[in-house]
């Protein structure tokens, strides 16, 4: 089974990064830009085919180590 774990910042968080890749986007001309943020992707394989089972350790994995959910929201889909 393949999941997606997306993490992003929670809004109200500072996010430096995405100013730095909005600044740049600007920079290059591209204009329109309103603002940037950046997160992470995870691609994960996994071999159990129970889908609940596969969402739960998801869950851990990101409570555990994926996410710092103090600052950080995340997503997982089962694809």
């Amino acid at each position: 089974m393949k999941a997606r774990v997306t993490v992003t910042l929670k809004n109200g968080v500072l996010d430096p990064q995405g100013k730095a890749i909005e600044g740049a986007l600007k920079s290059f001309g591209l204009e329109g830009v309103d603002s940037v943020r950046q997160g992470k992707v995870f691609d994960i394989e996994l071999l159990t085919t129970d889908r609940a089972k596969a969402e739960e350790l998801l869950k851990a994995a990101c409570e555990k180590l994926l996410a710092n959910t103090v600052v950080e929201n995340y997503r997982v889909e089962i694809v």
